[in-house]
């Protein structure tokens, strides 16, 4: 029953995104990588600059994470790369993140928010990882999962398409949303410590065969009283 508040906002916010052509192909084409005039209005700050990895920092396997045709691809060993940048050195609270996602055939990733600094190893301490996994890929939990939390067994997007995820932190609530579609919700139980603390986005490099790319990630903090 208390969860039925939360899903009312979250569904507010989402009603504000724009609509996202797709893209089909071997090779994403280059996003835009900017803000709409709403976004700008709203508060949101976008964390890549189209070009260069400035403002975030790899934790191992420094060559995962890279930049190619104006995309962050995450492709290689384990790691996973953290967003240290702006006024807050990276950590947000309630906050509100949107990203273009293109997965490639048979891949894993994710993003963390909320995540601990790990220097090695995957960043489980705290926070919680929206999954981002291709239909064909072993693993069950499919993207749009809060993993291990809210699993889906099948994702509402398309692999080898550009989409639009979003991700809301609202006080103990987190919720996904795929192309402006509700994929999954949760709310801490009262008895269970929160692992939503405030921290670091993190974008994961699964493993050497898992290919993902991301483009126009941005993120807009969110006030105690928005509704």
């Amino acid at each position: 029953m208390n969860q039925l508040p939360q899903l009312t906002f979250a569904t507010l916010f989402v009603c504000t995104l724009l609509g996202n052509d797709t893209v089909t192909a071997d090779s994403p084409s280059k996003e835009t990588n900017s803000l709409t005039q709403k976004e700008s209005e709203q508060g949101f700050q976008l964390l890549f600059d189209g070009e260069t990895l400035s403002g975030w920092k790899i934790n191992e396997n420094q060559p995962s994470a890279y930049v190619e045709n104006g995309n962050i691809v995450t492709h290689g060993k384990r790691a996973h790369l953290y967003y240290v940048g702006g006024e807050n050195g990276g950590k947000f609270g309630d906050m509100e993140l949107r990203a273009k996602v293109f997965i490639h055939p048979a891949s894993n990733s994710g993003i963390y928010v909320h995540a601990k600094w790990h220097d090695t190893g995957w960043p489980l301490a705290q926070g919680y990882e929206a999954q981002v996994c291709s239909n064909d890929y072993s693993d069950p939990k499919k993207t749009g999962s809060i993993y291990n939390y809210k699993n889906l067994e099948k994702s509402v997007v398309a692999d080898g398409e550009w989409f639009e995820y979003v991700v809301i932190v609202k006080g103990r609530t987190i919720t996904t949303f795929l192309n402006g579609q509700l994929a999954a919700t949760f709310t801490e139980p009262a008895e269970q410590a929160s692992r939503l603390l405030g921290g670091y986005i993190a974008l994961q490099c699964h493993d050497p065969k898992s290919k993902v790319e991301y483009n126009t990630i941005r993120v807009r903090e969110l006030s105690a009283d928005a509704k």
